[in-house]
């Protein structure tokens, strides 16, 4: 091989390794599922922990009536749309192990802030919607308040 071709076959091969996970990280849809739906460590699983996090995540302008938080890893997440679940419904997957998961449900009133939340807190299965193996939805409807 050429001596020049050298150091762009390099770049080549490791643009392939390092774009996966670049992609993931700058998805849109991906950044907004983890956005309204991930915390890995919550701090309390109550009302205030509901009104802290729904404002923190720009949920409350305005108040949405009801968002799901699952506890865990990205990683356990991700897995949904691969090994870690199962096709459901049209276009969704229902995860194979159960999370621990925070379900935050407006209380009513005006929906405009400040919002007042109702926490109910659980270890359930999660079904979600997929694209380019990616989380890009959670479908609340499966979890019954």
């Amino acid at each position: 091989m050429e001596m020049s071709l050298r150091p762009l076959l390099l770049v080549f091969v490791l643009g392939l390794v390092a774009t996966p996970s670049t992609l993931a990280q700058d998805d849109p849809r991906y950044t907004k599922f983890l956005t309204q739906h991930y915390d890995a460590k919550p701090k309390g699983r109550d009302a205030r922990y509901c009104e802290s996090m729904m404002r923190r995540r720009g949920l409350t302008s305005p108040c949405k009536d009801v968002n799901t938080f699952i506890h865990g890893n990205k990683g356990s997440i991700k897995a949904i749309c691969g090994a870690n679940g199962s096709p459901y419904g049209e276009n969704l997957r229902i995860s194979q192990s159960p999370f621990q998961i925070t379900t935050c449900k407006h209380t009513g009133g005006s929906p405009r802030p400040p919002c007042r939340y109702r926490a109910s807190a659980g270890f359930r299965h999660v079904v979600i919607a997929c694209e380019n193996g990616l989380p890009v939805h959670f479908d609340e409807s499966f979890i019954s308040l």
